[in-house]
């Protein structure tokens, strides 16, 4: 079953991933990025693309008259001490990761709840939330409440509309190169994960495509662990 979907950010790394299977299986994706996609998706007559940047005011007008599914992507990285943390650093995160993907969907529901075709939301969280680390309270604060956003969603718009959060730990991608280029953090990574490596683009991608498929349609209001065992194991 064919389905529309809305990629908010997704360009590069899990993004691009996952935008790359959506279309390998003849989806429609309207991605909106602020850089234009790669040669290999920009050559799809399935993809349109929107130039857009998530701290920009998002136009509705653009979307597809029929929205299946919707996907957001942006984040960061800002692993600092606490009490090295200015506050408009915590609202750069909160900003980013939280905010702003509010804002975009309450614009976007209303076309997912006319779906008829199992109509499906995948956010992004961070193992950091249920597994406290250090340097982690601006990304892991903004991400919990993402955590929360899906719980809530899921139970406001059940049946119409399912919504799940998909939690990964160190993944090799293009915001995470400061820790994944340096062969020593890489290797100490690694190490700490149950499955010894860190996770790639494809790991992510193989889950959210499920989620965003009908293969997964009694799963809702939930948080999924990808993360090579970190959140669960020693």
């Amino acid at each position: 079953m064919k389905k529309t979907i809305v990629c908010i950010g997704g360009s590069k790394g899990i993004g691009e991933a996952v935008i790359k299977k959506l279309l390998a299986e003849e989806h429609h994706v309207h991605l909106y990025s602020r850089t234009i996609p790669p040669e290999v998706m920009s050559n799809s007559n399935l993809l349109t693309h929107v130039q857009y940047d998530a701290n920009d005011v998002f136009v509705a007008d653009t979307l597809p008259e029929e929205v299946d599914g919707y996907i957001y992507f942006p984040g960061s990285i800002n692993l600092r001490p606490f009490e090295r943390l200015s506050i408009e650093e915590f609202q750069a995160d909160l900003d980013i990761n939280y905010l702003h993907n509010v804002r975009i969907l309450q614009k976007v529901m209303g076309k997912l709840k006319k779906s008829t075709n199992d109509a499906s939301v995948v956010f992004f969280s961070t193992v950091a939330v249920q597994t406290g680390m250090p340097f982690h309270a601006s990304i892991a604060g903004a991400k919990g409440a993402l955590e929360g956003l899906t719980r809530s969603l899921a139970s406001e718009y059940a049946p119409k509309v399912r919504v799940n959060c998909i939690s990964p730990s160190l993944t090799e991608t293009p915001l995470a190169e400061k820790i994944t280029s340096n062969e020593k953090m890489r290797e100490a990574s690694a190490t700490k994960h149950p499955m010894k490596r860190i996770g790639t683009a494809d790991d992510l991608a193989n889950l959210a495509v499920f989620l965003l498929s009908s293969e997964s349609s009694w799963i809702t209001g939930q948080n999924i662990s990808c993360d090579g065992g970190m959140n669960c194991l020693k």
